[in-house]
């Protein structure tokens, strides 16, 4: 495991890092202190999480303004948010797809996850992940909470941190060893910022929405656990899309309850 401890608990460099690591924002990142900070800087990654949100949500802002329908307001949040990030969540979570489903042991199943192919049950993970958050963002937009998109990305760039934190890394290379992991402190801010975003964009709907990426995470690390065990690269961006998706769900549900 990396020593995390390098420097001070909270960087302001470690917001560019973290920007320059989870999405394809033109930011400049120094390298070199990005590198020695490594998963200290995780704290930083639901900052992220607002900045793809707010940048969705202003683009759904104006197409609906232009009069466009929900569904094609939706359909702009979900591209906005996976163009962005440079669908390296949904590349994680079709990886991961494959690799737990498509392997018969923890080796085979770490080298399917590697490979730079995708299989019939990458697909189907990538398929349905989009419809279905296109689907419930759609019907967040018609019940007037299309905001709510900044709280997902929020706290499911937090249940991120939480795994890496939570899970030892399951192979000795690849991008989440090269990171390391994050001491309970970094997770604990990670868990404090997005808990904060969430409260302003969504109000006292925040706490189920905390207990639905908790359950979600922790029941995607446990399988990542017993199937691997630990997590990957390709693990955290799967807990990334079905939390993102649980915190919709709940929503939904909430609201036209």
């Amino acid at each position: 495991m990396r020593n995390t401890d390098i420097g001070p608990l909270v960087a302001l460099s470690d917001v560019p890092a973290a920007i320059g690591l989870l999405t394809r924002l033109p930011v400049r990142v120094d390298t070199e202190r990005a590198t020695a900070r490594g998963a200290a800087a995780a704290w930083a990654y639901p900052i992220v999480g607002l900045i793809v949100g707010v940048i969705a949500v202003i683009g759904m802002t104006i197409t609906s303004a232009i009069g466009l329908p929900a569904a094609a307001v939706a359909l702009i949040g979900v591209a906005t948010v996976t163009i962005i990030s440079g669908a390296m969540h949904e590349d994680g979570l079709a990886d991961t797809a494959d690799g737990l489903w498509g392997g018969w042991d923890p080796v085979h199943r770490l080298k399917i996850m590697k490979d730079t192919y995708i299989g019939a049950y990458g697909v189907i993970a990538i398929v349905l992940s989009l419809l279905m958050r296109w689907l419930l963002l759609t019907e967040l937009i018609q019940l007037g909470a299309g905001v709510a998109l900044i709280a997902a990305a929020m706290l499911s760039r937090a249940a991120m941190v939480g795994v890496m934190t939570w899970l030892p890394n399951a192979r000795t290379s690849g991008l989440s060893r090269a990171v390391g992991r994050p001491n309970f402190a970094v997770a604990l801010i990670a868990a404090g910022i997005a808990i904060v975003g969430a409260v302003g964009s969504i109000g006292s709907m925040a706490i189920g929405a905390v207990a639905a990426v908790v359950v979600v995470a922790v029941g995607c690390g446990a399988i990542a656990k017993v199937k691997i065990g630990g997590q990957t690269g390709d693990i955290l961006g799967a807990v990334q899309q079905m939390t993102e998706i649980g915190v919709m769900m709940f929503l939904v549900a909430s609201l036209a309850s």
